[in-house]
This record gives C-alpha cells, sequence and structure tokens, in this order.
C-alpha cells in the first residue's frame, strides 16, 4: 500500500510518501525551488519523490491532502458574512452547487496540476483529510502505544486547537474550538506586528522575549482569557482577523493598548521586547492551562503535541516541567510541513485500520545524493579536498571545531521540518562565549538576540540540562542545569536555556561519533548546532552546499566523506562563478 500526501494552496507545499505505514520520504517543496516556505504546487517534490523510489504515479495506490474543504470553505464563508453580511445568504444558497464545491475545486486543482508535471491522466484517488486530523495522526509514528494530543496552530479547517485520544491504531476526538479562537493566529499577527514574517518568523518573536520585562503581560492576558473548563477565548474587540484575515487583523484597541507596529529594519525597542515577553508568556499559560485540564481528564501521562505551536520550545519544556506530563512527543514536521505525512499516516491507520509498524526516531526522511556528484561540486568550485575514512574524518572535524573552527557538516539525506538535525549543520564550539557573534558575522549575518542550538550526547543530556527524556528533534528548551553553564556559554540563551537535540549512536553514529571526539578532546559533550544555510532554506543538494560554504567565511566544509579547508584563492567566488566553472 503506497499512499502519497500532498499539501498545496498554503506556505510549506510538499509531498510525503508512506509505504506500508513506513515514511520512506517527506519532501518540502522549498528544499527544491529555493523558495522559503513556498505556496508553489510542489511539483518538483512530487518528481523527486517518485523518481528516487523508482515508482510511477500508477504504483501509487492513492492520494491524500491534509484538508477537508468543505469545512474549511464553511469556515471562510462565516469570515465573508461578517464582513458583508448581505452575502450569507448567498454563500449558503451556493454551498451545495457543484461548481462552487471547495473540495471538487481542491482536488480539480491537485489532479491539474498531476497532470501537468507527470504528463498522465490516469489518476489515483485522491481522499480529503481533515486538518488537524492530519496532524494528530503523526501519533501513529509517536513512540507511544497510548497518548494525549494536543493539535494548536493558526487554523484548520474548522478548529484551532483540538484534543485527541490516542489508543493502539486509533485515535478519537474529545475536543476543539473554533478556527478565529486562535492563539497559533495571534502568534502569527504579532510577530507581523513586531516587524518579522508570520508563518515563518515567529521563532525570532519567542528568542526576543527573553530579552523583555514583565510592564505588558498583564495587559495582553486581556487578550486571551483563559476558561474554568481548561479552554481558553480570544478576547475580540481588540483583533479583526476574523474578518479580513492577516490584512487587517488589529483593531485600534489594541494599537491603544499596546503601541504602533514595528516597522521592518526599525530598531528594537523595550517596548517591542516587553510585547515579545508579554506574548510568550501569555502563550505557555494558555498552552499549560488547557495541558493541565486534558491531565485531570485523562489519566495518560503521555504528550503528543503537533501544529505550529507546538514549535515553541519553550513551551513545550514548561509542559514538562510544570504539568503532570510525563513523557512529551513533539515531531520534526510539526507545522504544516509535516500535514500531508500526516494526511497518508491517517488514511493507512484510522481509515483502512492497518496495525502500527514504525516509530519515528529519526528525520532523515529527505534526498540523499551520490558521492560521485558530491566530489563533482568540489572539482567545479576548485576546492581541494581530501577523501577520508571515517575515523580519520571524524577525528579530523573534531580537532577543527576544539580549535574554534567553523565546520559547515553535509551528510546523508536531509532532515524534514525546519531544523538542521546533524545531516545538513553548521557546527561550531559551544565552549567559547563570542562564538554566537561569530557564527552571525561570517555565515548567519541574522539578529544577535537569536540562539544557537546545543546538541548534546543523548547520555549526557541530563547532566547539563534540567531534562529527564530525549529530544531528538530540538523541540524543547529546558533551563541549564547551575554550574553547567559556564562551560557552554555560547549555547545558553539570556533566560538560562538551551534549544537542545538529543543525539544517539543508533539514529545518527557519524554525528554521534564527531559529538563523542569532540568530547573526548575536550571534555565536552556538546557542539553548537545551526542549520546549514544563510537566509535561504536550507542546503539540498551538493551544489548549493559548496554554494553557501563559497558565500559565506566558513572554515571547513564536511561533504559526506570529502574534507576540505577554506582557501582563500576560493573565497567570495559566486553562483555564477561556480555556473560558469560548469559549463
Amino acid at each position: 500500500m503506497r499512499i502519497l500526501g500532498i499539501v498545496t494552496d498554503t506556505h510549506d507545499t510538499g509531498v510525503a510518501l508512506v509505504e506500508d505505514g513506513v515514511p520512506t520520504l517527506v519532501i518540502e517543496e522549498e528544499r527544491l525551488n529555493r523558495d522559503k516556505h513556498t505556496k508553489q504546487f510542489p511539483a518538483l517534490a512530487v518528481e523527486a519523490a517518485l523518481k528516487s523510489r523508482g515508482l510511477a504515479l500508477s504504483d501509487i495506490d492513492a492520494l491524500t491532502t491534509p484538508w477537508r474543504a468543505p469545512r474549511l470553505r464553511r469556515t471562510f464563508a462565516t469570515a465573508i458574512a461578517k464582513r458583508f453580511p448581505t452575502s450569507l445568504n448567498l454563500l449558503r444558497n451556493k454551498a451545495h452547487t457543484p461548481q462552487n464545491n471547495a473540495i471538487v475545486l481542491l482536488e480539480l486543482h491537485i489532479r491539474q496540476n498531476l497532470i501537468r508535471c507527470l504528463r498522465t491522466l490516469r489518476l489515483p484517488t485522491l481522499y480529503g483529510v481533515g486538518h488537524h486530523d492530519s496532524h494528530a495522526a503523526m501519533y501513529f509514528v509517536s513512540p507511544f502505544d497510548e497518548a494525549q494530543l494536543l493539535v494548536m496552530d493558526g487554523y484548520g479547517d474548522d478548529a484551532a486547537s483540538s484534543i485527541y485520544q490516542g489508543q493502539g491504531n486509533r485515535l478519537t476526538w474529545q475536543w476543539k474550538t473554533g478556527a478565529f479562537n486562535s492563539v497559533g493566529t495571534i502568534y502569527t499577527i504579532l510577530t507581523q506586528y513586531l516587524g518579522f514574517a508570520g508563518f515563518s518568523e515567529e521563532g525570532k518573536v519567542m528568542a526576543l522575549a527573553a530579552y523583555g520585562d514583565d510592564s505588558l503581560v498583564a495587559a495582553f492576558r486581556e487578550t486571551i482569557r483563559l476558561e474554568d473548563d481548561g479552554g481558553y477565548r480570544i478576547d475580540m474587540s481588540y483583533f479583526d482577523f476574523d474578518a479580513y484575515g492577516l490584512l487587517r487583523p488589529f483593531k485600534q484597541k489594541f494599537f491603544n493598548t499596546f503601541g504602533p507596529p514595528r516597522t521592518p529594519g526599525e530598531p528594537l525597542t523595550d517596548r517591542h521586547r516587553a510585547v515579545a515577553r508579554a506574548l510568550q508568556v501569555t502563550t505557555e499559560e494558555t498552552v499549560l492551562h488547557i495541558v493541565r485540564a486534558m491531565t485531570r481528564r485523562n489519566p495518560s501521562r503521555n504528550l503528543v503535541f503537533v501544529g505550529g505551536v507546538a514549535l515553541n520550545c519553550v513551551a513545550n519544556a514548561r509542559i514538562l516541567a510544570d504539568t503532570d506530563i510525563e513523557r512529551i512527543w513533539v515531531p520534526p514536521c510539526a507545522s504544516d510541513s509535516g500535514a500531508p505525512l500526516g494526511s497518508a499516516l491517517w488514511r493507512h491507520h484510522q481509515t483502512l485500520g492497518a496495525a502500527r509498524t514504525y516509530t519515528m526516531t529519526h528525520p532523515y526522511l529527505g534526498l540523499s545524493y551520490d558521492p560521485t556528484r558530491i566530489a563533482a561540486a568540489l572539482e567545479r568550485a576548485g576546492l581541494a579536498y581530501t577523501r577520508l575514512g571515517e575515523r580519520e574524518l571524524i577525528g579530523q572535524t573534531a580537532r577543527a571545531l576544539a580549535d574554534g573552527r567553523i565546520v559547515a557538516w553535509y551528510q546523508g539525506a536531509f532532515e524534514i521540518g525546519p531544523r538542521a538535525l546533524g545531516n545538513r549543520s553548521i557546527l561550531a564550539d559551544p565552549r567559547q562565549a563570542q562564538m554566537r557573534d561569530v557564527l552571525n558575522a561570517k555565515v548567519k549575518q541574522r539578529e544577535s538576540f537569536r540562539p544557537f542550538a546545543p546538541a548534546v550526547l543523548a547520555e549526557r543530556a541530563a547532566e547539563f540540562f534540567e531534562i529527564d527524556q530525549p529530544d531528538p528533534f530540538m523541540t524543547l528548551a529546558p533551563r541549564i542545569r547551575p554550574g553547567k553553564a559556564h562551560l557552554i556559554p555560547a549555547a545558553v540563551h539570556v533566560d538560562g536555556t538551551g534549544r537542545i537535540q538529543t543525539v544517539e549512536r543508533a539514529t545518527n553514529p557519524r554525528y554521534y561519533g564527531l559529538i563523542e571526539a569532540f568530547d573526548a578532546l575536550t571534555g565536552v559533550p556538546i557542539l553548537l548546532n545551526t542549520s546549514f544555510n544563510r537566509q535561504e532554506p536550507i542546503v539540498a543538494t551538493p551544489e548549493e552546499a559548496v554554494d553557501c560554504f563559497l558565500r559565506t567565511r566558513m572554515d571547513v566544509l564536511v561533504l559526506g566523506d570529502c574534507y576540505a579547508e577554506r582557501r582563500e584563492s576560493a573565497a567570495g567566488r559566486t553562483p555564477s562563478d561556480l555556473a560558469k566553472a560548469a559549463e
């Protein structure tokens, strides 16, 4: 049974291939078309997924998409009716005519694009799966035999927050809020209010919040009211996104209370930092309020948290610290980049009743590239390299890191989701306090308030961080233990937390071996990890890795078994230079 999940007509389009319940490929279109958070139909991802597995579309048994469009249509019909009250009856009267049936239009759009990109008229049946159902279906690849599930995002078909119960290979829906009663949307519009890009730069706000004071927290709590039953209610006297979306999301009351929005590029002030702090605190309190109510109603102490809000690693760490939840699992593709995978899993397990046979222990479900292509990319760029054996490669790279050099580390298949987790990473020494500034200046060119992540040997994590469970997908930001921060100053955020990644030998032996070798040299089992990119999607191909290396001032490039050091004669070569060299 092969199911191909497809997400389109939203941010982070992409595909997922599930074969007999096992995810074999998950590809975000942005990795291939190089348009970050792209909304384009994932034509390149569809072609790459089939080609890499040697399949034709005729080999696919079913297509799925993570939207139930009739629900979504009703949700937005309500929003349109609020803005244009006289339109409500018109919308109701036309809701069931074929030409206005949203699921028909969505199916038609996907089918037309598949026909265009694959040049075939023979298409599998397409099944629409509820958006929150698709998120919740990540339970089927979680490590839990039973769990509670919380889904929180901007909006689904007809909900912004949902609760499910997972037992074996079945999910049972229990509770939901309306689509516009959305903590996720509040976080996105506040991201825009603070001068950043919504649906992509919410992490900047989370980082900025640690620098703010509590002067606006009490006022912001008035915008999201916690209810006695464990729910919450957005006070829409501050907001207008239920009528005007992101075009005009605020009412004047919000500006009267919190001041005018920040223009992109405008200097950050104490007020901006205080707004970020108020938003983050209120978000954490709302999530904790929901989870505490869940644990009162249900004996399970396992939690699967999914949806865009689940990328808030500070809130996730507080769930473990401040509720009765004993284990939390957040997949690496918790946001919409994982929705096509969830829709395929829902079809396989929930609809068809198939047993669970797979647990997601690693995120390396993207594409990999042939070693000959790696060597060719290096040679075209004029980069001298040495091909090394495993032990020598790890030892030489560990010594470079211990000497304070910045290493671009490229191995195997790329990761799924928004974070580099050891196959498309930039690595550095966490012992040097200035390393954050060096990375920003030489490589990332991003805001100074944003932290870098510590990747730690799994069995040593509790020694340095206040955590007693694995976190292989960098979804938690626990506090650093007293007496340890001075050992890894570059990995410590201003609030005393670190967004960790626990690394196990079984899931990535080469990456584990590198951290282990660094520990042998320095006594610190941790490396600083950030994504292999610079203001672009994370690199996918060897050519993109070489290009990024040459456009930045990293010191060492490790592509598979190939070890290359920067030569001044190669530095500064542009993508056009590389293109000419390849001709």
